[in-house]
């Protein structure tokens, strides 16, 4: 079956062309007046051919003579105008997908997800868009005049993380709603939710010891399901970068001497982007010594191409670390039987062993992206375990 989502704006309505039970559909908003009122409803045309790349070339005319009669006001209402004999099935009856009233965010939810299911992995769409879908069912009130209220309540019952995350997406739904056509603006455009700084990671400092450290690289490269991010977890111990920074990293920053971390990934309303870069500085570059050459040797071919990313999904896509801390981060610590930390403490974990090892703090900073007061306050002295008192007798 060939699944791939086309669609074409035009000037007045949305045209889509979709997989409806295994048949090419074609389904458009066009401005009708309903009691005196214009509304925006949807039409569907069913072709009755199967979901097929040849069949989709087949009523793409079909589709641009859509397309026109939309940008011109030309459409035909009755539909009998877009329905050859020959190949084409009944039409569905025009029926509006809300009532006058403003619809609701779950119902935007759900048609928003329906959209978004073919573009999304389906573990992706299993665990995050039912996770949102969870938080808005719980809502005081699913109104959009109540923008205020829903951002309140997920701030006060949401860690300030997951109360980003679940804004961030109800104001990709509301975005999508604007361009369908079913809701005029998105009350949520200006509103943010910035999470504490002392609820960041950056604050968050608990390493682990060098036992800890190579124990959890090991499991991983032992381990059935996760092996394949063993490398990308030595990078992160071994260089102390932010985890947007390591997802970043093409082949092009890699030279002789240095690694150079020029861009980042960050979460954006349309997912994972890579940007321009790094948290707190433009560029930074990091020395290569012999742990760092020795996994870059390993991951590297006779043949690469310098714009492909270093460290990538298994599908070869930007590596979500929030999926991956979720997911193989806590499964490899519970195998490892170390308490639960987060994935940001391999940075905690290179920066405090480096202190441990006397390095000056501006050389750390440097190397790191943080500041050498940072280091003298937080990494003074953070891992206790390691480190013993002097003999006084």
């Amino acid at each position: 079956m060939y699944s791939q989502s086309a669609s074409r704006k035009a000037s007045k309505g949305t045209v889509q062309l979709k997989n409806s039970n295994e048949r090419l559909q074609i389904v458009f908003s066009y401005p009708v007046e309903i009691d005196g009122e214009i509304q925006r409803k949807r039409f569907y045309i069913s072709t009755g051919y199967a979901d097929t790349l040849e069949n989709r070339e087949k009523v793409d005319d079909l589709v641009k003579t859509i397309e026109r009669d939309i940008d011109y006001g030309e459409v035909d209402l009755s539909l009998k105008k877009y329905k050859p004999a020959a190949s084409l099935s009944t039409v569905t009856p025009i029926t509006p997908i809300y009532p006058k009233t403003k619809p609701a965010l779950d119902q935007l939810w759900e048609d928003y997800s329906t959209f978004k299911k073919p573009q999304v992995s389906p573990s992706t769409f299993v665990k995050d868009f039912q996770k949102h879908k969870n938080h808005i069912s719980r809502l005081p009130s699913k109104s959009l005049d109540d923008a205020i209220i829903i951002r309140d309540y997920l701030v006060a019952n949401l860690s300030p993380d997951a109360a980003k995350r679940c804004l961030t997406q109800i104001k990709a739904c509301c975005n999508w709603a604007i361009e369908e056509g079913l809701i005029d603006n998105n009350p949520f455009a200006a509103m943010k939710i910035n999470i504490p700084k002392e609820a960041g990671e950056e604050q968050d400092i608990n390493p682990f010891s060098k036992e800890e450290r190579d124990l959890i690289i090991r499991t991983f490269a032992s381990d059935r399901y996760y092996s394949y991010y063993t490398n990308y977890v030595r990078f992160l111990f071994f260089t102390g970068c932010r985890p947007s920074e390591a997802v970043g990293l093409k082949w092009k920053h890699i030279t002789n001497s240095v690694i150079q971390f020029r861009e980042s990934v960050v979460v954006s309303e349309d997912g994972l982007v890579l940007k321009e870069g790094l948290k707190t500085q433009t560029k930074r570059d990091f020395p290569i010594n012999t742990e760092l050459q020795a996994i870059l040797d390993e991951m590297r071919s006779p043949q690469i191409d310098a714009e492909l990313l270093i460290f990538t999904s298994p599908k070869g896509k930007f590596i979500d670390h929030h999926n991956f801390s979720n997911r193989a981060w806590k499964t490899i610590l519970a195998k490892c039987g170390i308490p639960y930390r987060k994935s940001y403490q391999t940075r905690h974990t290179f920066i405090s062993l480096c202190v441990e090892a006397h390095i000056n703090s501006t050389a750390i900073c440097r190397w790191t992206g943080t500041s050498a007061k940072m280091i003298d306050k937080h990494y003074g002295a953070t891992n206790f375990t390691n480190l013993r008192p002097p003999e006084l007798y």
